[in-house]
């Protein structure tokens, strides 16, 4: 056996058991210190070597989702609960990381803010329309990571029409790195009004955007940020940037 060719396969093997558990902290929300159970009934259950075990281990732990404690009465555990933050119609999840993702989702939604504004007085009809397909992109969006990307997608192109290049820049810096560390989005319960809300607000914002409208313009951006974000972690909540 070539040792370089295996341990490609040895990683790929430890980064899905890895993303299993942690889909399984997240799907059952367990809490801080819920034990997950020793390395040997993780071994079992997921039918791996003790080097993938290994290599599991120092994933999860980079993640900061686990500690492992040695020894009788020892074994894994959780140790912190993924960062969640809710969007208007979904819920997401994020691996812990620095910044905080609530710092990162913060800093998209001033960046918008001025971007957005920018984009009313300086959009071109090329950018209007590259703005009505990517609203086309999130209506025919099926499911909620695929929305989510949509909706991504359109403040891109509406960071775009701002024609401010340093700021765009550093839109899609911010955007690069929440994609980085989401690792799971549903839509909530009963989603489907604040489904159907998000879009009429988006098609607003672009209407407004096309004929030049303020006072319809202010008016949707205000709508878009009602009820746009929310978070679990009690210890850092954000508030999104309020509009005048």
């Amino acid at each position: 056996m070539v040792p370089g060719r295996d341990r490609p396969a040895r990683s790929s093997r430890a980064e899905r058991v890895a993303a299993d558990i942690e889909r399984e902290i997240i799907n059952a929300r367990l809490p801080v210190g819920a034990h997950l159970g020793r390395r040997s009934e993780l071994m079992d259950r997921f039918g791996i070597s003790p080097t993938v075990m290994n290599e599991t281990l120092r994933i999860l732990r980079d993640r900061e989702l686990i500690k492992v404690k040695p020894g009788p009465g020892g074994g894994i555990t959780v140790a912190s609960a993924p960062p969640q933050v809710r969007l208007g119609a979904l819920d997401l999840w994020f691996l812990p990381s620095n910044p905080h993702p609530l710092d990162l989702i913060e800093a998209r939604l001033y960046l918008e803010f001025g971007l957005t504004k920018a984009a009313f007085e300086r959009a071109t009809r090329d950018d209007i329309s590259a703005m009505r397909e990517a609203m086309a992109r999130m209506r025919a969006s099926t499911d909620a990571r695929e929305f989510f990307d949509a909706v991504l997608a359109f403040h891109g192109v509406v960071a775009a029409a701002a024609h401010i290049p340093v700021l765009e820049g550093m839109h899609k810096t911010v955007i690069t790195s929440i994609r980085a560390v989401l690792s799971r989005v549903v839509f909530v319960r009963d989603h489907q009004p604040l489904l159907a809300h998000s879009l009429d607000v988006h098609d607003d914002i672009v209407a407004a955007i096309a004929v030049r409208d303020q006072r319809a313009f202010i008016d949707a951006l205000n709508r878009h940020d009602q009820d746009l974000f929310g978070a679990d972690d009690p210890d850092r909540t954000t508030d999104s940037p309020r509009r005048p």
